[in-house]
């Protein structure tokens, strides 16, 4: 499971991020991909983002179940505490 959620996007890519996944709200998109696919569509995402911030995540094979990454400017940034990857507020 692949899930994207965008915020201050381009249209442009909105509409690239529509070709390969399905958006069930505006700037949530989700879809089912292999690591090489998901690597491309995040790559379609840092070139395209603009002012923009992104975040992705994915299911993985660790404690918590899942993975993520993010990109942009945004009051949440990612953590890593003892190995877990939690997310803090900037104030």
């Amino acid at each position: 499971m692949l899930v994207i959620v965008l915020e201050n996007a381009p249209p442009r890519l909105r509409g690239r991020l529509a070709v390969w996944l399905l958006e069930i709200r505006a700037g949530v998109y989700v879809g089912n991909y292999s690591v090489k696919v998901r690597d491309h569509i995040w790559n379609q995402v840092e070139t395209g983002i603009g002012e923009g911030n992104a975040v992705m995540a994915w299911r993985s094979n660790n404690e918590a179940g899942f993975d993520f990454v993010t990109l942009g400017t945004n009051r949440r940034i990612p953590v890593e505490l003892d190995g877990a990857k939690l997310v803090s507020f900037l104030p």
